[in-house]
């Protein structure tokens, strides 16, 4: 499958202020860098729901209901968790291994797979950093391509059985996300033959994807601090698979911030902005972010999936009304990106259109 999201990003990098990424271990308070308020984000103090009663759907996807269930998950919450998905435990327990050997390597091994200032691939703080006045708790790495010349950096003797596993895993993701687009399309009644830049293409050639990996250390501080501040993704869909410790959480207007339970075995699949502008605004874009602990750190993988850097994107022609325009205008994932880039999370608003009254 080819991968050209190096290509994406190269023309339209988010600069990031230098980095230095400190030892989280060292740290037993919270610097003030660190400390969030209502006032670096309006929905940092949002208080989650008083009980643990609604959640996101937990979708079977054995279930001859599936493809409605989804489409209505898509629906109302732009979030939902799936079971019995076909990707191998094994395989589950081999990237989350990898993550946590990755991110216990001492900080000066990490750097020497630091990404560069407009590179896309390596170590570093989360993309969306330079849109907020303090810093995250957390560090990531990013996989886009084959991961053999950081893998070489970070681990000499170990690499190719860890580029091993990252390349079963995106073959198993690259399927299932396929798989969930079109059976969340078909509770819309769309079908591949309205989709022509995806129709009967089992090789998958018209997409693309990236691997983000995520540590959230042990923090002092959780309630003043910040995982991963709130943001939609740019994708069609994101797959994530978090460990046993809680941290992810999705907002919803009725709800406010509500947690996403681990469920062991499980993935988490998320709707994008690209997914939102093809569904016409029916599927929503779902705001999320991670919140750290003070005993557990929290690993999770999430796979970004979108389409090929030249596809235009714009709402199924079935699902606009005769009577309305489409509410967005066509995009590709290239111009998508550079408008996000700069206006983050109003970019949907920018390519809105505007219905004449």
């Amino acid at each position: 499958m080819p991968t050209m999201l190096t290509d994406v990003f190269r023309g339209h990098p988010i600069h990031l202020p230098h980095f230095h990424q400190p030892d989280f271990t060292s740290l037993s308070n919270l610097p003030d860098s660190y400390t969030w308020t209502s006032q670096d984000d309006p929905l940092f103090t949002v208080a989650p729901p008083p009980t643990a009663g609604e959640n996101i759907p937990l979708i079977d996807l054995n279930n001859p209901d599936a493809a409605n269930q989804i489409g209505r998950a898509c629906r109302t919450w732009g979030a939902f968790q799936i079971v019995n998905h076909g990707v191998p435990l094994e395989l589950l327990q081999g990237i989350e291994f990898l993550t946590g050997n990755l991110f216990r390597l001492p900080v000066q091994r990490k750097l020497k797979a630091a990404r560069s200032e407009t590179g896309f691939s390596g170590y570093g703080v989360a993309r969306i950093s330079s849109f907020f006045n303090k810093k995250m708790w957390s560090e990531g790495f990013t996989i886009t391509g084959s991961p053999l010349n950081d893998f070489r950096k970070l681990w000499p003797q170990l690499h190719l059985d860890y580029c091993d596993i990252v390349e079963q895993y995106e073959e198993q993701m690259q399927k299932l996300s396929s798989k969930l687009m079109w059976l969340s399309l078909k509770s819309l009644g769309v079908s591949e033959e309205d989709i022509k830049w995806a129709r009967g293409s089992s090789d998958f050639n018209w997409a693309q994807s990236a691997l983000q990996l995520n540590h959230y250390p042990v923090c002092p501080e959780p309630d003043r601090a910040m995982g991963l501040a709130p943001h939609t993704d740019s994708t069609l869909l994101t797959i994530l698979y978090q460990n046993n410790t809680a941290g992810l959480q999705v907002f919803r207007d009725d709800l406010g911030w509500v947690t996403v339970p681990p469920v062991p075995g499980s993935l988490v699949v998320n709707v994008g902005d690209l997914f939102h502008i093809l569904s016409n605004g029916l599927f929503k874009s779902v705001i999320h972010r991670a919140r750290v602990n003070q005993t557990r750190s929290r690993l999770s993988v999430a796979f970004l999936w979108g389409p090929q850097s030249d596809i235009k994107i714009s709402p199924v022609l079935k699902l606009v009304r005769p009577d309305e325009s489409p509410l967005y205008r066509s995009v590709t994932w290239t111009e998508y990106l550079r408008t996000k880039a700069t206006h983050f999370n109003k970019a949907l608003s920018m390519i809105r259109n505007h219905r004449q009254e």
